[in-house]
């Protein structure tokens, strides 16, 4: 029977591995659709930005203090507490139980002490998320974009967090030997249910919790990858690859500098280009790190809740573009896979993201600036935008004014250079007037 149970758990350890496998390969590849871009400088910063924003989860304390420092417990819980389904491998594997206790003695009685206090932190914080989120009329989680599939998974991950951390808790409390020798602080609380039972029944329960745990945790690994929670594992490498440009630097469009060098020099050929594009029309013309911000997006809609112009009532949301992004890129990975077929009327990010929102954006960086996770929604509109207004001529007519200004006189104001001081020359003349 012993075998038996190691063979089964060898063959659904496989299997969740696999799959957990396929799932994050297919997002690698779909995130390579993009072009290439290098962020490979100054690795020093890198990390640091990873350390302070990923691993010390910098913002969210600044922005929010309270819900801050519970996404912290929610952290630290996912990470540490899991550090036990090492030992759960080994034992599933080997046939053993505890198989790390004999090793490390004392201190491994306190590492699970430390682990029960995390996982009942953990609890408490994804009830009062739970609350949050579902009672409280909180503006940033009232979006349309949330409607759906998005409000459905945010509370099916709470959910399942709440669940498997109990499993532990249950397993470690139904664990007679473990319970007689070590004094655990949370789950000694429920020992007296287990208490009275017979052996072979408290050993059904700490079997039943502990196969429950390891099948909760292969099957939260696998639905991460379709899930908003998917930021739990690339919020590292995408602070990693912060932009560390001045966030109000816009980058020249090579294909423009090439022709503006051919004008100044005319010992210098621009290169051919098949198929020049100018901004981005799908998927396939943003960076990698574009796309890798798309799927890094937790949701939590900090960028919509400062943008000045959703809060003006304006259909602009940076938490739905970046959304959107995923949703598209996900639909042409399907196509490319053969799993959606081609549609019969064309599509492209634009069909996603519409004008009206992309005119909106004020360019203010504030969305870049609150992100937790470093995420740059501007950057996507921007280049959308370039591409409604040097591809599609769908600039509003106030702004092809400014445009002709520009070009004309320098300045988005319809004067000519030379006039452009006469109001100096008026309000010389006032002054005068009035010495006099």
């Amino acid at each position: 029977m012993q075998y038996l149970s190691q063979i089964l758990f060898i063959l659904i350890l496989g299997a969740g591995v696999y799959f957990f496998y396929r799932s994050i390969n297919r997002i690698i590849r779909n995130i390579k659709l993009g072009k290439d871009i290098d962020l490979s400088d100054n690795k020093a910063k890198r990390w640091k930005n990873m350390l302070r924003f990923a691993v010390g989860q910098g913002k969210m304390t600044k922005i929010k203090p309270i819900a801050g420092i519970l996404h912290v417990f929610v952290y630290l819980g996912f990470v540490l507490i899991n550090i036990e389904v090492l030992e759960i491998i080994i034992d599933g594997i080997a046939g053993t139980h505890r198989v790390f206790r004999p090793v490390l003695g004392g201190l491994y009685d306190f590492s699970i002490a430390f682990f029960e206090i995390l996982g009942l932190l953990v609890i408490i914080s994804c009830i009062i998320f739970l609350f949050r989120r579902n009672a409280m009329k909180i503006y940033r989680f009232q979006s349309p974009e949330l409607k759906g599939w998005p409000f459905f998974d945010a509370n099916v991950i709470l959910v399942v967090e709440i669940v498997l951390m109990v499993a532990l808790i249950v397993m470690n409390a139904a664990d007679r030997s473990f319970q007689a020798d070590a004094s655990m602080p949370v789950s000694s609380f429920l020992y007296p249910m287990f208490e009275n039972m017979s052996d072979s029944s408290a050993h059904l329960w700490v079997q039943a919790a502990w196969w429950f745990h390891f099948v909760g945790i292969l099957w939260f690994l696998n639905y991460v990858p379709y899930s908003k929670h998917l930021h739990i594992i690339l919020a590292f490498p995408n602070t990693y690859y912060t932009n560390l440009d001045p966030k109000a630097k816009f980058k020249n469009n090579e294909l423009v500098s090439n022709e503006v060098k051919a004008m100044m020099d005319t010992s210098f050929t621009p290169p051919t280009v098949e198929n020049p594009r100018f901004g981005v029309k799908d998927v396939e013309d943003l960076t990698w790190k574009n796309l890798l911000d798309a799927y890094s997006c937790t949701e939590c809609g900090r960028c919509t809740s400062v943008c000045p112009a959703n809060t003006t009532g304006k259909l602009l949301s940076p938490r739905k573009v970046m959304m959107d992004t995923r949703d598209r890129l996900e639909e042409v990975g399907k196509i490319r896979d053969g799993v959606l077929p081609e549609p019969e009327q064309p599509k492209d990010l634009h069909t996603y993201i519409t004008k009206e929102e992309l005119l909106a954006c004020t360019t203010c960086n504030a969305c870049v600036e609150v992100c937790p996770i470093n995420i740059n929604p501007m950057d996507i509109i921007v280049n959308m935008r370039q591409y409604l207004v040097m591809e599609e001529s769908a600039a509003p007519q106030e702004w092809n004014m400014m445009f002709s200004n520009i070009e004309n006189n320098g300045a988005p104001w319809q004067f000519a250079q030379s006039e452009r001081a006469n109001w100096a020359i008026d309000l010389e003349n006032e002054s005068k007037k009035d010495e006099n």
